[in-house]
C-alpha cells in the first residue's frame, strides 16, 4: 500500500531535503503552508524528480484548516503514512517582561495546538500504517539548560524557546502515549543555522538540510531513539 508524508510548515530548507528524502523511499508527499503558490511550485519540483506531491494551504495554527488538509491529502494521494512537523511561528518576543501575558499564549498555536490537531486528524491512518510516525522539526533554544536560557535572552528569543520547550514535552508525551500503538514519535532538534536559510553568525554552526533529512529518515527507519540532534 502507498504511503503520503505529511509535511506541515513546508518551504525551503529542511521540509525540502525530507520531502525529497521521504520522496525517493516511495512516499507520496503532501505539502502544507499558507502560501499556495509556494506549495505549487514545490510541488512541481518534486514531480520533477520523480515523486507524487500536492500542496495544500492551510494554517499551521487552524486546527480546522489542518484537519481539513489532512482529509484533502488523503483523498488526494492515499492514506498517511508520517507526519513532518516543521512549521514555525516566528514569534520571538525580545523581551517576556515588557509584552503584554495574554499574547504569550499565541506562542503555543503552531508549536502544541496545530500539531495535536494534526496527529489526532491523521492518527487512524498512522495506526493502521503498522509504522505510522510523527517526526518534528525542533530547535536548541527549548532546551532546558542555563547556557540556552541566557543564550535565547542575548538573542531576544524568549518567545521561540518557550514555544520549543512546550513542543519537546508534547513530542514526549506523544510517544509515551503512542508507543503501544505501532507509531514512532521522534524529534530532530537543530542546534544551529540551516544553510541558505537564515544569516551566518559568529560560534553558531552551520547546518545541511540534507544532514537533518538523513536523520528523519535514520529515526524513522530504527524507530527508537526519542531524540537526535544535528549541529
Amino acid at each position: 500500500m502507498s504511503k503520503t508524508i505529511v509535511i506541515v510548515g513546508f518551504g525551503p530548507g529542511v521540509s525540502t531535503a525530507v520531502a525529497e528524502r521521504f520522496g525517493a523511499e516511495g512516499f507520496s508527499v503532501a505539502l502544507v503552508a499558507r502560501n499556495a503558490a509556494k506549495l505549487a511550485e514545490g510541488a512541481e519540483a518534486l514531480k520533477a524528480k520523480g515523486i507524487a506531491a500536492e500542496g495544500f494551504p492551510a494554517d499551521a495554527g487552524d486546527p480546522t484548516a489542518l484537519r481539513d488538509a489532512i482529509a484533502q491529502a488523503r483523498a488526494a494521494l492515499g492514506p498517511i503514512g508520517a507526519i513532518h512537523w516543521n512549521a514555525f511561528s516566528g514569534q520571538g518576543f525580545g523581551d517576556l517582561l515588557a509584552v503584554d501575558p495574554k499574547a504569550v499564549s499565541g506562542l503555543f498555536d503552531v508549536a502544541l495546538v496545530g500539531l495535536l490537531a494534526t496527529v489526532q486528524a491523521a492518527l487512524t491512518d498512522l495506526k493502521t500504517a503498522g509504522n505510522g510516525a510523527v517526526l518534528v522539526t525542533n530547535g536548541a533554544y527549548g532546551d532546558l539548560s542555563p547556557m540556552m536560557d541566557g543564550f535565547a535572552v542575548a538573542h531576544g528569543a524568549h518567545g521561540v524557546a518557550l514555544a520549543n520547550a512546550a513542543k519537546a514535552k508534547l513530542v514526549g508525551l506523544l510517544a509515551a502515549r503512542l508507543k503501544d500503538e505501532g507509531v514512532y514519535v521522534g524529534e530532530v532538534t537543530i542546534a544551529g543555522v540551516v544553510r541558505g536559510t537564515g544569516p551566518e553568525a559568529p560560534g553558531v554552526p552551520m547546518v545541511e538540510s540534507g544532514a537533518v533529512a538523513q536523520t528523519f529518515w535514520d529515526l524513522y527507519k530504527a524507530r527508537a531513539d526519542l531524540r537526535a540532534r544535528v549541529g
